[in-house]
């Protein structure tokens, strides 16, 4: 099998490759060939036992998503896209990659006879915007707020069709908020939900923009890449032509977080919190979905977290060696 990663120099795309080449596997089925595409160079599965091949690609340069599948890989996954507020501080440049790019990918699968790939995209809570119930079902409606959900929820409605029509076999996948991400901060709006752990758990201080009331979704990286793994082996046809799914998580408030942080590593970590509060962040982020019934994906095997002591753990397992810093 042939897959192919977009957005494989991000932390799930790593993530996905790096299991990919110590499993050898992606869906349950084994990969002799794996492609590693993004802006920037991926570094990554260096170790992969079959032939690897490491791209620079713009999806939103005309030409690179024909050359990015000439060779027909069997599983794409698209995780290429910028993040909540980089894509509602920059319209153009939002619109340019989030949907544009998506479009020529999915375009360029379209004009290829007879090739109908697994496509794997990656799509976000942000496709839901308040006024919504406190926890949302398989039934309730897109209704973004932003441009970046926007983005998304046109990329869902695509992926839906082009996939109805027979020209790809689409799953959209819905992350929640992914926490811990490992590494540095980056430009999106929940980032801090990230980093009032990661930074006290390593010894760092840590800024808090919004209220310790404020609710969201949550799964850990460790799941993220699960559920591409198992998206790639599902059975769409147990889908029908509503192929975008919520992901299983964990709804928490902010306090419920740092109670977590607390029994983890101890009252010193959760003094490294510090509160800023910040009216832009906390705007985008209060018109984000706080809770969801996710029994669709759970009826077809996606799995994540029941905690988040555990999504805690998992972090301290994955990135710090088990242990927390002496």
């Amino acid at each position: 099998m042939h897959l192919l990663i977009i957005g494989a120099a991000g932390m799930i795309g790593r993530k996905l490759a790096e299991r990919v080449a110590a499993t050898g596997l992606i869906g349950g089925e084994p990969v002799d060939r794996l492609t590693l595409a993004d802006v920037i160079e991926p570094d990554v599965a260096a170790d992969f036992s079959g032939t690897r091949a490491a791209a620079v690609a713009d999806l939103t340069v005309p030409g690179t998503a024909e050359q990015l599948i000439a060779d027909r890989p069997d599983v794409i996954v698209h995780l290429a896209a910028i993040v909540s507020g980089e894509a509602e501080a920059d319209f153009d440049k939002g619109y340019a990659i989030n949907l544009d790019g998506t479009r020529a990918l999915f375009e360029a699968v379209r004009l290829i006879e007879g090739y109908v790939p697994r496509l794997i995209y990656a799509s976000s809570l942000a496709v839901f915007g308040a006024p919504f119930p406190d926890r949302i079902g398989d039934e309730f409606h897109l209704t973004p707020l932003t441009s970046y959900g926007t983005q998304k929820a046109v990329g869902e409605l695509l992926l839906d069709d082009y996939s109805r029509r027979g020209f790809l076999d689409g799953i959209g996948i819905r992350f929640p908020t992914i926490c811990i991400r490992p590494g540095k901060p980056n430009a999106a709006a929940s980032g801090f939900f990230s980093g009032i752990l990661r930074e006290p758990l390593n010894g760092l201080p840590a800024v808090l923009p919004v209220p310790d009331t404020l609710r969201h979704w949550h799964a850990s990286p460790r799941a993220a890449v699960g559920f591409v793994d198992h998206a790639a082996g599902l059975d769409t046809g147990l889908m029908g032509h509503r192929r975008n799914l919520t992901m299983p998580g964990v709804s928490a408030t902010v306090a419920d977080q740092i109670a977590a942080l607390r029994d983890v590593a101890g009252e010193n970590a959760v003094a490294l919190i510090r509160r800023e509060p910040d009216e832009t962040v906390h705007g985008i982020v209060s018109g984000w979905a706080r809770d969801f019934d996710t029994r669709r994906a759970l009826d077809l095997g996606f799995q994540a977290e029941a905690s988040f002591r555990e999504i805690i753990h998992v972090y301290i397992e994955d990135e710090l060696d088990g242990a927390l810093p002496s």
